[in-house]
């Protein structure tokens, strides 16, 4: 299973993936997902406006916290904000999630 949190951009290639828009529909849907494998979790920092996805990363912390982190392959960061990617790369790695940065990758793009 995939999930892409962005609030913009799709993947180009049409892979069949759970997709969120904003950070609600993000905590919503791995709230929805937890317990399932994840094969990637693809993020964006800015989702439009003041949303970020900072509520979906606490949702993460706060499962790992707890000795329940969400079952995920990789984390695919592909923000195109240099110093949010940087943040939540830290941040995810601090909880051993297993992170990839993904800024520029074609996989996802505004269709």
């Amino acid at each position: 299973m995939i999930v892409l949190i962005d609030d913009l951009r799709s993947f180009t290639d049409d892979r069949p993936a759970e997709v969120a828009r904003t950070s609600a529909a993000g905590v919503a849907l791995l709230h929805r997902l937890h317990g399932t494998h994840l094969d990637e979790l693809w993020l964006d920092h800015d989702l439009g406006g003041a949303d970020t996805i900072w509520p979906v990363i606490e949702v993460l912390e706060r499962a790992a916290f707890d000795d329940t982190p969400y079952d995920i392959g990789v984390i695919v960061i592909h923000s195109a904000n240099p110093s949010g990617a940087a943040k939540m790369t830290q941040t995810l790695r601090r909880w051993n999630y297993r992170v990839r940065l993904g800024t520029g990758d074609p996989a996802v793009a505004y269709v």
